[in-house]
């Protein structure tokens, strides 16, 4: 007679056997970001966004302001802390110019993803983001003094500065 482990396993083994066949026609032969040559992209889906708007004649301790919530929140946690602590770093100190120009960068370009690619210079900057700003922000992300960057700063630094 067979003891009950032996015939669980028995019966187990049988049972993934039989439920193999059924899960690889389920699973498809399809790489998992569709990059297959023979790929339409057809599944992907493309949201539209609001085009990015300057806003002329906004005061200048508005736009920092704005600019640096927009710093802070990102939509991946890699801008969030390499964009929040450059702004802390460089914002109070940028002149109208550069301050137009790091709102162009962090606002106009649709995906979060380019930004750090450029920042990273994992990918080439296009010309129209390429500037003051984009090569200060490349000289941050280098990180040369190893500073520890897990992180976006408290804004407890904000409270000192306007006293």
């Amino acid at each position: 007679m067979l003891s009950s482990v032996v015939a669980k396993r028995l019966v187990t083994g049988l049972c993934q056997a039989a439920w193999r066949p059924a899960v690889a026609g389920l699973v498809s032969s399809r790489g998992y970001r569709g990059d297959t040559p023979d790929d339409t992209r057809g599944d992907l889906i493309e949201i539209p966004l609001p085009p990015w708007d300057e806003r002329p004649g906004e005061p200048t301790d508005i736009k920092k302001r704005r600019l640096l919530y927009e710093s802070r929140k990102r939509g991946m946690l890699e801008n969030c802390i390499l964009l929040s602590l450059f702004a802390k770093q460089y914002l109070n100190t940028m002149n109208e110019n550069q301050l137009h120009q790091y709102d162009r960068l962090i606002n106009e370009p649709s995906n979060d993803w380019d930004i750090y690619y450029w920042a990273t210079e994992a990918q080439p900057t296009p010309d129209v983001y390429q500037g003051e700003i984009m090569d200060m922000l490349k000289e941050f992300t280098k990180n040369r003094n190893h500073e520890q960057r897990l992180d976006a700063p408290s804004l407890e630094y904000l409270e000192k500065e306007s006293q």
